[in-house]
């Protein structure tokens, strides 16, 4: 971007989410840790993929250390790219399956969990970029 001569560049951050599905129709989310940015809204779990890191590996490594949960990756749900005031952010979610058949979610990165359909996500208060995928991701069920 050009401001009166000087050349700024906006941080760029690469995110990754999964829609791990529970009980049949029943998708995890979590809520952020109180210390977090955007602390306590609810989101599709993952974090941020880092340098030299694919996309699948960031997520099956997040989901680890967030909840202590191993997940096999299927295949991409929906991506977008999307403005914060300080930073730009491309999210993209995938739709996952937990590997062990009944596993305990850990809390071990985030504040809570629960298991929800999709049509339920809408009362609970999500990040920006995570509320426009839900939206998506509603509209492709009709």
């Amino acid at each position: 971007m050009l401001v009166e001569g000087l050349v700024t560049s906006r941080k760029h951050i690469r995110v990754v989410g999964a829609m791990v599905e529970g009980e049949t129709g029943h998708y995890l989310i979590t809520q952020r840790a109180k210390d977090a940015s955007l602390p306590l809204l609810w989101e599709f779990p993952g974090g941020r993929v880092q340098p030299n890191e694919t996309d699948v590996a960031a997520l099956v490594r997040e989901l680890k250390e967030r909840l202590r949960i191993d997940v096999d990756v299927l295949e991409q749900a929906s991506t977008l790219h999307h403005a914060y005031p300080h930073y730009d952010l491309d999210f993209s979610v995938f739709y996952c399956r937990l590997r062990g058949g009944d596993v305990e979610v850990s809390h071990h990165r985030v504040n809570d969990h629960k298991w929800v359909t999709l049509a339920e996500m809408s009362k609970y208060p999500f990040p920006d970029a995570d509320a426009k995928t839900l939206e998506k991701l509603l509209d492709l069920d009709r």
